[in-house]
């Protein structure tokens, strides 16, 4: 028999996402009780739980599992959760003892494959490989163990989010040309007076391409938007960087403390505070932590800030208090590097354990402090999984010590930030300690790939249940759940465009065709409704509700069409602010409970609900209806046909005309009700 054949009558199974294999379901506090069940095709003498547990560390137990009945084949073990947060791995093995010598005999294991999305496992002639070095456990099912004290703030959950590249989003009716050019004279600038004018890529001829063209959008814009921000029933605004720095992106911080000139300054600051505020929204700021700009107050590279920086002090062995925050180095011929992010000379990596560069940051007068007591709601952190586990901790304190824990911590992070290894090391990302949420690109993954069909709904299905399952509910109430963003291509154009070419010159000159606008902009369509439907906090990218398309950046920074909308895109605009008002009216589709009820290959179906009394899964009473049914089919030639059961259908309706696809709704002699759905249709129905 060779290493991975078994006996033909063996089989076994376990399921995590089912009720009948593990209960409670996904993520557990710190000292939670749980119960696993097992089944094998027959009994075994010996039939054991094997699982490790940790963060930084791991410990390894193995548990013996009692037999539901005496001789039966069904077994179970209840498990305490440990009183610390971390994460458990769990497989189990089984065989039978040799009553001559005491030992076992043929020993089975049962793992999860990394492979396999699903909640079940196979059997295995060896045992899971645990360790960072085997890639996150790829033998195991997890159980993410979260501090029972986590708490994310209720306005979050299920919050609509907005995203605005501040330079490309409206320039504010005072906006004068002349008066941009002369805020900063740098020789690297590039100014666009027209706003339609297509994005640079080239630089000028001494420096190449630096990102550092400038159309004016600044935040006394974003504030004379308010009304139409508001239209689109967002609750927070998320600004990429508005701190002064080099570039159009400023990623490359150059004073944490002052808003970019180029933005407004600090009255411009205080209008979109004061906007905001009368809107009844919140904003949250880009923490840019891991590094700053060689040309910034702190490093001043180029000697462009007054005092010295960092970069002159090493040079030339003089004081700067900015010093300690960097790691310099001389070779034998005296030339100077330093530690860069990714190996950008521009952005030099800060040391976030110099109790220095923590006091600035983190202190009680520090950059933290200062907009939190300004107004802001929070921080997103740039590339969260390059900064220090402890440093994360320590934002979060702070934050939560100057909001009354209403501040929130969003994370960029790419992976499933449950299990995401860096720096030689599982992470604390979502156990209570640190973020409240991070930027959900996994959810943008499975979502794109299910609407373009590079994912059947089942697999779409099965990745986004592996969150579900990972996440605690804390904070996967509040996934920033995207579909495009200031990092990766407009949505529109990864659904209905050409392939992307590589190079930016012809990523350039290529543009949707009419034919290929029309269904990008349905299958748009389709995934609004499926982000604002889903469990997360929705997060729209500027310019998304109208069908704005463009490869990576610097394509999808373009600046927001004001004043030229087809009648194709200002109907998409009203299509999203007519669901975005059915998603506010319903708060089942912001916190009720959630389940997929079919996922097959193109037909996804799934329900939002509350329970009997209308309470929410965090034990809110909520108004509005009990029960959501949302469907979606996004194949191109398949009519895909579904049944909702008689106690359903006979208290449900459809919504409005003017939200709805046209799905065909017969009820059958059985009281169930048959549902057509045409390719690249979506049906919503609801309780009466």
């Amino acid at each position: 028999m060779s290493p991975e054949q078994f006996p033909g009558n063996l089989s076994a199974t376990h399921d995590s996402r089912s009720q009948l294999f593990r209960s409670p379901f996904g993520a557990r506090k710190t000292w939670d009780k749980v119960r696993l069940y097992f089944e094998i095709s027959r009994h075994f003498d010996r039939v054991m739980l094997c699982y490790t547990y940790g963060l930084y560390k791991f410990s390894y137990h193995e548990m013996p599992m009692v037999s539901i009945d005496n001789g039966d084949s069904r077994y179970f073990v209840d498990l305490t959760m440990p009183g610390e947060a971390g994460i458990i791995f769990y497989w189990f093995s089984f065989y039978d003892v040799d009553p001559n010598t005491g030992l076992p005999k043929e020993v089975y294991y049962y793992v999860k494959p990394g492979s396999d999305r699903s909640g079940k496992g196979r059997l295995s002639r060896v045992p899971s490989r645990v360790g960072v070095e085997e890639e996150r456990f790829p033998g195991a099912f997890q159980i993410t163990v979260y501090d029972k004290s986590f708490k994310t703030p209720d306005w979050f959950k299920g919050a609509m989010i907005y995203q605005i590249f501040p330079d490309r989003f409206f320039r504010g009716r005072s906006f004068d040309y002349e008066h941009m050019k002369s805020l900063n004279a740098s020789e690297d600038r590039i100014y666009h007076e027209d706003w339609t004018e297509d994005v640079d890529i080239d630089g000028k001829p001494e420096t190449g391409y630096v990102a550092c063209d400038f159309y004016g959008g600044n935040l006394q814009g974003i504030a004379e938007q308010m009304d139409y921000i508001r239209s689109l029933n967002i609750d927070l605004i998320y600004l990429n960087p508005i701190f002064e720095a080099r570039s159009n992106h400023r990623y490359d911080t150059a004073d944490y403390l002052s808003v970019d000139p180029l933005l407004g300054g600090q009255p411009g600051y205080e209008a979109l505070r004061d906007a905001t505020e009368a809107a009844g929204i919140r904003f949250i700021l880009d923490g840019v932590f891991s590094h700053t700009g060689a040309d910034s107050v702190y490093f001043n590279k180029y000697g462009r800030y007054p005092g010295i920086g960092a970069y002159q002090a090493y040079v030339n062995g003089e004081h700067s208090p900015y010093q300690s925050w960097y790691n310099f180095s001389r070779d034998s011929k005296g030339t100077i590097s330093y530690d860069s992010w990714w190996g950008f000379p521009e952005l030099p990596n800060v040391n976030e354990n110099d109790l220095f560069y923590k006091g600035y940051i983190l202190g009680n007068d520090g950059v933290l402090a200062h907009w939190m007591k300004n107004g802001s709601s929070g921080f997103r952190l740039d590339v969260s999984d390059e900064l220090p586990d402890g440093f994360i901790r320590e934002i979060r304190k702070r934050i939560k010590q100057d909001s009354d824990g209403e501040g929130v911590i969003v994370g960029e992070v790419w992976e499933d930030a449950s299990n995401k290894i860096s720096y030689g090391s599982y992470r604390d990302f979502l156990l209570g300690n640190s973020h409240d949420s991070v930027m959900g690109y996994t959810f943008r993954d499975a979502l794109i790939g299910y609407l373009v069909g590079t994912y059947s709904a089942r697999d779409a299905n099965h990745l986004l249940e592996t969150y579900r399952e990972n996440y605690p509910p804390e904070a996967h109430y509040c996934i920033m759940n995207l579909i495009s963003s200031h990092d990766v291509p407009r949505a529109i154009t990864c659904l209905a465009g050409s392939s992307d070419p590589g190079d930016r010159h012809t990523q350039k000159q290529i543009f949707l065709s009419p034919e290929q606008k029309r269904r990008g902009l349905a299958l748009m369509r389709l995934g609004y409704v499926f982000q604002l439907s889903y469990v997360g906090s929705p997060c729209l990218y500027y310019g998304d509700e109208v069908g704005m398309e463009g490869y990576r950046d610097p394509f999808n920074r373009r600046t927001y069409p004001w004043g030229q909308l087809s009648d194709e895109e200002r109907a998409q605009l009203e299509f999203f602010r007519n669901f975005s008002n059915f998603r506010k009216a319903n708060p089942v589709l912001k916190t009720g409970f959630y389940r997929t009820l079919i996922a097959t290959d193109y037909l996804f179906v799934f329900e939002r609900t509350l329970s009997e009394d209308n309470i929410d899964f965090f034990g809110r009473r909520q108004n509005g209806p009990r029960r959501i049914v949302v469907a979606f089919n996004s194949g191109v030639t398949d009519i895909c046909n579904f049944e909702l059961e008689p106690s359903f259908s006979n208290a449900i309706e459809r919504t409005a005309p003017d939200i709805l696809s046209e799905g065909e709704s017969i009820k059958n002699i059985n009281g169930s009700l048959r549902i057509a759905l045409n390719p690249l249709e979506y049906v919503v129905y609801i309780e009466n």
